[in-house]
Parts: structure tokens; C-alpha cells; sequence
């Protein structure tokens, strides 16, 4: 690493303000900031100086986001065995899945990063890690036969439009990863409609390129209870869906990490699944159909309710800030993911409008805790004042 330093040191006098290539200094900045931590510190406006920067922070999602992309990766291509009845190892599935969701991820880091880079050149900013995240988790919330101009130009949109208009980093209202599949959703619905996913076919049979298999939103959906996949098998990922929404299971795992480490606010976590149970089980008692009969313990093991509440709804940018804040934003949440997908059955994954629907409402969330909090102070001021 030591080489590399001096050769980085040896260079940096071209790109900096005023050099041969001072032109491309956001360029260089994020390049040498990605491989070594900045030795800047902040001068104003902060309480307390430690090493969490905004990389190690990024870091660390993306180390949560392992276990769920590893699986996904298997899990493509032990559904593929299923649907075809393959003699495959575990090594080939995840081989197949592998080279199937490389490219995605290609794609997605290639479009969002050289839109990053390019607005940073513009402003003449840095270029922030934010999207370090934002380009994992938008392949793992894509079903894995997306064509990828399609992923490419959902990416641009989610950047351009759901980011940089806003000012950047820490300056979006939605979270970018889901505009992305909000995109693809109504823009080109048969891709990701929530209710098939995309199973390859063998390249020895030629007459059969792919199939589709219903997920478990879809049976719920059409009332087919009877088809709906054990609890086990929901909770492990041995199901179709997005490529990092299956595992319930991988996803706890990447949960731990975020919570232990104090990067994801357990607050949300928690209080979205009591919203998913509270109106699940008030669903039971009201009745109607089969759907609003179903356990609300399978609300949290199908579709990407898991993904969601871990890794989209805990967005510190877009979710609510206050801690009491952070117990109504992620009540609401679940609640309404449970109510979308019971009563408007044409968008049976009801976590991704639920999540983009609070965070506009997150901002006026925290508004009226703070305003609260104040009237609060104010009455016990009285309150002293007067004895």
C-alpha cells in the first residue's frame, strides 16, 4: 500500500485547483479517498470528531448485503433445478446464479457511479459513497431476467431524478434504490409486476428459453392459499422472487449487523413489523376473503417485506429522524404495506409504495414530534414560572 501512496502522492500535484489536470479533481479526490481514509477533518458544525466517515458507514451496509446476495445468487440457480429438474451441484447453481446477476450489478454501478462522477465534475464537489449502496441494492431488489438497458435507464432515473435534482447526497426526499423499481413498475410492468419471476431454462432444449413461476404475493393475491410455499421454505429463500428479497433469513443476518454496529436504527425495524402484525391480525378479525384471513406472520416472510424493512425503510436521508419519529414512521410503514397488498391486489408488493409513501410524509413526521417536544418544554416552563 505504501507504493501505491507514493505514486498517488507523486500525481496529485496535476489534479489539484489550478493543475494540468485540475479539471478532473472531483474525479481523483473519490478515486484516493476510496482507496485511503482522507486525512481532513471536519472544521465546523460538529460536535463530536471520530473515524465513522460516510465510506465506513457504506462499507458496512454493503458487508449486510453479502448474505442476501449470496444467497440470491444460489437461489437462482437451485430454481432453475426446480423448474427443469437439472441434475446441478450447489456450486453450479450458485455459479449460474453468479454470472446472472454480475452483469446487473455491472450496469448499475457503471450508470450510477458516471452520473455521480459527472455531477461532481460539474459542481466541482466531491463525489460522495453514497451510492456505493444504492448500486447494490438495486439488483437485488430487480428480478433477475431485467434486461439491462432497463436496469440501466431505471438507474439514471433514480440518480438524476430521485437524487442529483434535489442536491445530492443526504439531500433526497425518496430513496433512490426503490424510485428505480418504482420505474420499471409502471413504466414497464410486465418486468416487474410482484407476481411471476423469471426461471432460465437449460440451453440443451432449445424449444423451452425460460419459464415463470408464481411467487408467493401472487397465490396470496389470487386467493390461492393452498399454493402458498411452507413457512420454512419462506423464511430460508427456497422461493422465486427478486434476487436479495427471498431469504428471510440472510436478511435477519445483514439486520444484525446493521443494528450491532449502530448503523440502521432498530426503532424502524421493529416497529414496521408491529405495524405489518397489528393490521394483519385486525384483517383476521374483520374477514372478507382469503387473503385478509391469512396469518399476518407470512406478511413478513413473503415478497421483499424483509428487504425492506432492514435495508430501505432505515435510509437515515429519507426516513424519519426523531426517535419518537422513528416508531410512527415505521408503524405506518408496515401498516400499510398489509392494506396495499389486501385491497389493491394490482400491486401485490405493497412494501415498495408503502416505503416511498412515508418517506413524503417523513419530514411532517418529525415536524410535528419536535413541534410536540416544544409545547411540551414550554408548559413545564410555565408550570415553574408560576410556583
Amino acid at each position: 500500500m505504501k507504493f501505491l501512496r507514493n505514486i498517488i502522492d507523486k500525481i496529485k500535484p496535476a489534479f489539484e485547483r489550478g493543475g494540468k489536470f485540475g479539471f478532473l479533481h472531483s474525479t481523483f479526490e473519490a478515486f484516493e479517498s476510496f482507496v485511503f481514509v482522507p486525512n481532513t477533518t471536519s472544521k465546523s458544525g460538529v460536535h463530536i470528531h471520530d473515524s465513522n466517515d460516510l465510506k465506513r458507514t457504506m462499507t458496512i451496509v454493503i458487508v449486510a448485503l453479502l448474505p442476501a446476495l449470496l444467497f440470491g445468487m444460489w437461489n437462482i440457480g437451485y430454481q432453475r433445478h426446480l423448474a427443469f429438474g437439472e441434475a446441478m451441484t450447489g456450486w453450479e447453481m450458485f455459479t449460474f446464479g453468479f454470472l446472472k446477476v454480475l452483469p446487473i450489478i455491472v450496469v448499475s454501478y457503471a450508470v450510477g457511479l458516471g452520473i455521480e462522477f459527472a455531477a461532481a465534475q460539474i459542481r466541482k464537489h466531491e463525489v460522495n459513497e453514497g451510492f456505493l449502496v444504492t448500486g447494490m441494492l438495486i439488483p437485488l431488489i430487480m428480478p433477475v431476467d431485467c434486461p439491462l438497458w432497463m436496469v440501466g435507464l431505471a438507474t439514471a432515473f433514480a440518480v438524476i431524478i430521485g437524487k442529483e435534482v434535489f442536491g445530492g447526497t443526504g439531500m433526497n426526499i425518496f430513496n433512490p434504490a426503490l424510485l428505480a423499481r418504482a420505474f420499471i413498475f409502471f413504466a414497464y410492468p410486465s418486468h416487474m409486476s410482484g407476481g411471476t419471476v423469471w426461471v432460465a431454462g437449460m440451453k440443451d432444449a432449445p424449444a423451452i428459453d425460460a419459464v415463470t413461476g408464481a411467487t408467493p404475493l401472487a397465490h396470496a393475491a389470487a386467493g390461492e392459499m393452498d399454493k402458498l410455499p411452507s413457512a420454512y421454505d419462506m423464511f430460508f429463500g427456497f422461493i422465486p422472487g427478486s434476487v436479495g428479497e427471498t431469504s428471510t433469513l440472510a436478511i435477519l443476518t445483514g439486520a444484525l449487523i446493521l443494528i450491532y454496529t449502530g448503523v440502521a436504527s432498530w426503532k424502524i425495524m421493529l416497529s414496521c413489523v408491529c405495524g405489518a402484525l397489528a393490521t394483519g391480525f385486525m384483517l383476521n378479525i374483520v374477514g372478507g376473503n382469503p387473503y385478509m384471513s391469512l396469518s399476518p406472520f407470512y406478511h413478513l416472510l413473503m415478497g421483499g417485506f424483509a428487504f425492506g424493512t432492514v435495508f430501505m425503510a432505515t435510509d437515515p436521508v429519507t426516513g424519519a429522524q426523531t426517535a419518537t419519529g422513528k416508531w410512527i414512521y415505521g408503524f405506518l410503514t408496515g401498516t400499510f404495506t398489509v392494506l396495499i397488498r389486501v385491497f389493491n391486489q394490482g400491486y401485490p408488493e405493497g412494501m415498495m409504495l408503502a416505503i416511498l409513501f412515508m418517506n413524503a410524509f417523513a419530514p411532517l413526521i418529525d415536524h410535528y414530534v419536535v413541534a410536540a417536544n416544544i409545547r411540551r418544554r414550554m408548559k413545564r416552563g410555565l408550570r415553574k414560572a408560576e410556583q
